[in-house]
């Protein structure tokens, strides 16, 4: 955690210092909204190896990050992109040819995990996944288990409640805490110190923060702090927990950010195309043509440009956007 003072922070700076090859590594939004695309990008840019990945249902971000060759490991709930991919198409690709090692847990499980992270216990109970094969499947034998210290001894545990005295007590689930090296979360607004304020559904970016040895924030609106103490009960995520913030509009694109801009549909047609092509052709030209060859996310913003960002603006009074054909 990081006391009160300025945080701002160049992209490339803050994947630079604090992402580093192999680390743990959690990033935020759920499915295709308010995925931390630029920081995404900004990450397959710089050729980071062998992460660790955690997400609770994403898809846009982990999908590129995984087709990239980014990732060695991933703990989830879900990997999906709505209907432009139920199941994320790298994703899906990697496990079928080995590539990557996959742990599965129920949605709740793994918001109870970050939760569990952020609080500074070691596991919480539950009893999601009773009667299930989740508690079976384990994706991390135990002699990796036992190599890798980041990693529990065992996936989940099935207990008695200790607080039930029955002859039979009702069992219960102790699933593990999360505590990443680093996690990456697109916000609406932000100040230079890292106080922020996420508008509409917060999904598990609050405890994903929290648990974090260091946590960088892209923002849409990098406001003074004076502006974010006004209704700081809207206020989520105290400054003392940021590392880097980085103001980056549209940061979350092409996935969505409420109250800002949509979802790019067009854009994420084209990726499903591109990650779909059995050659590999068509999803390395993606990746030089979006990412590589471009020397930061204002540069990527100029390719898609303009007048295709505005037919995404978000309507003011639904959050979502009007134009965009869906």
């Amino acid at each position: 955690m990081n006391i009160e003072q300025n945080k701002i922070s160049t992209l490339k700076n803050a994947i630079n210092n604090f992402v580093k090859d192999g680390c743990h590594l959690s990033i935020g939004g759920f499915t295709i909204n308010r995925n931390p695309m630029a920081a995404v990008h900004e990450i397959i840019r710089q050729k980071k190896k062998n992460l660790h990945l955690y997400v609770h249902s994403n898809g846009q971000g982990l999908d590129e990050l995984i087709g990239a060759g980014c990732i060695s490991k991933v703990e989830l709930a879900y990997a999906g992109s709505g209907k432009f991919a139920p199941t994320c198409i790298r994703f899906r690709k990697a496990v079928q040819e080995k590539k990557i090692i996959v742990e599965d847990y129920t949605n709740f499980q793994m918001g109870l995990r970050f939760l569990a992270g952020s609080m500074g216990v070691p596991f919480l109970p539950t009893k999601s996944s009773l009667g299930s094969d989740i508690i079976e499947k384990w994706g991390f034998s135990k002699e990796m288990r036992k190599k890798e210290k980041h990693i529990p001894n065992q996936k989940l545990i099935v207990v008695d409640n200790p607080f039930d005295e029955k002859q039979h007590p009702e069992k219960v689930v102790l699933v593990p805490a999360i505590n990443p090296d680093v996690t990456i979360i697109h916000v609406q607004k932000a100040d230079k110190n890292g106080t922020c304020r996420i508008e509409g559904l917060t999904f598990a970016d609050i405890e994903q923060a929290k648990a974090a040895k260091y946590l960088i924030i892209t923002c849409e609106e990098l406001l003074e702090t004076n502006e974010l103490k006004k209704d700081a009960d809207r206020n989520q995520i105290p400054f003392m927990f940021a590392d880097a913030v980085v103001h980056l509009p549209f940061g979350a694109y092409p996935t969505a950010c409420y109250n800002y801009y949509d979802y790019d549909s067009a854009f994420l047609k084209e990726y499903a195309n591109c990650a779909s092509d059995k050659t590999e052709n068509a999803f390395q030209n993606y990746l030089t043509k979006y990412i590589f060859n471009v020397k930061n996310h204002e540069e990527f913003l100029n390719i898609i440009g303009q007048n295709r960002l505005k037919k995404i603006k978000a309507d003011p009074e639904t959050g979502y956007s009007k134009d965009m054909k869906r």
